[in-house]
């Protein structure tokens, strides 16, 4: 029998092994810990156009977290469009 994820009533998803995980936003410590780096590095590499875009909501900076797992998925590739420098 398959294990199913079950909706939170907040809006969070309960994995199989148990964990919680959110289908929001991430912030940069959130990004962090995904990449198990710092969040300056974080910043870098956002700068530098090698990971997915941040939006920007006011001051905030904040990422998808579906973006964020998918690029991670895919052996976080370099996000820069056009020809490299």
């Amino acid at each position: 029998m398959q294990a199913r994820n079950v909706n939170a009533a907040d809006g969070r998803t309960v994995g199989t092994e148990g964990t919680v995980r959110s289908s929001a936003m991430l912030d940069v410590s959130a990004v962090a810990d995904l990449l198990s780096c710092s969040t300056r590095h974080v910043y870098r590499l956002a700068d530098a156009g090698r990971m997915p875009r941040p939006v920007k909501l006011g001051s905030l900076v904040r990422w998808s977290r579906v973006a964020v797992e998918a690029w991670i998925a895919e052996g976080c590739p370099s996000c820069r469009r056009g020809a490299g420098r």
